[in-house]
């Protein structure tokens, strides 16, 4: 099985991509919480199939920051979508997106969706209530006061659940040594996009075959946010994943992969 780690150009920027196995391609793109090392459990398995690339968004891994103040989740999807051009990606390609990943995904879809085929959106959500956009205002600023290490508490307990927490303590320490390599103000813009992100009016313009799966368990981005999002694209059909948390490629890889291959057929 073929796999290699190379950095595309994108404009002034580098992107990270990852890619193993053969076939038609599958992309996954990862939260903001995470990196694409969270899609390990599931990659190998997905590669046996197709070509997996994983793309690291900006300032994670070896990607580089967009270079404007305050890039927007649309900004994130074109920057997405130029590099699966290069990758050779095409109306056969799937692409699945977790958390942040979800929502730059939906965007593609909006934006890019006829040069891709399917669409999985994991943990997302439409737009964020004023409650939730402001958690992310003050992570942001967190961030840009205080670095990474700021939030790595914060951030683990987005990601899982308390009993989660408890049964696996060693998950801080992993999430705390991916969350602190990655650049702060990349993250800190990326919280800002997400606080200001509306992506209801634009919603039915989706005409990918789309899959929208919820963790039970989600605080982050709960089941009600994948609801109102399932129910925005008519072709959409939404999968609620028991006892789960915001990363399901984490948590539940066995259960987010039987949901995938429910959807995709095989």
């Amino acid at each position: 099985m073929e796999s290699r780690s190379i950095d595309l150009t994108v404009g002034d920027t580098t992107v990270q991509v990852d890619s193993e196995g053969s076939g038609s391609g599958l992309v996954l793109i990862h939260s903001l919480l995470t990196g694409p090392e969270a899609f390990d459990a599931v990659a190998p398995v997905l590669a046996q199939t197709r070509r997996v690339h994983r793309i690291s968004l900006p300032g994670f891994g070896r990607s580089t920051p967009l270079p404007m103040p305050n890039p927007t989740v649309d900004d994130l999807a074109d920057h997405v979508a130029a590099a699966l051009a290069q990758l050779g990606c095409d109306p056969e390609t799937i692409v699945l997106g977790n958390g942040l990943g979800g929502f730059v995904a939906a965007a593609l879809a909006i934006r890019h969706g006829t040069m891709l085929g399917p669409f999985i959106l994991s943990n997302s959500g439409a737009a964020f209530s004023s409650e939730r956009a402001s958690a992310f205002g003050t992570m942001s600023d967190l961030v840009s006061k205080g670095g990474m290490s700021a939030v790595v508490d914060v951030a683990v307990r987005r990601i899982f659940p308390e009993d989660y927490l408890d049964a696996h303590p060693a998950a801080i320490e992993e999430r705390r040594s991916v969350l602190e390599a990655v650049d702060p103000e990349s993250f800190a813009a990326s919280c800002r996009a997400l606080a200001d992100l509306d992506l209801r009016p634009k919603l039915g313009t989706i005409k990918n075959r789309t899959l929208v799966v919820a963790g039970a368990a989600d605080a982050t981005t709960p089941p009600e946010m994948a609801a109102e999002l399932a129910a925005g694209i008519s072709s959409a059909r939404l999968t609620v994943i028991p006892e789960c948390g915001h990363c399901p490629q984490l948590q539940r890889p066995k259960a987010l992969l039987a949901a995938v291959a429910d959807f995709v057929g095989s």
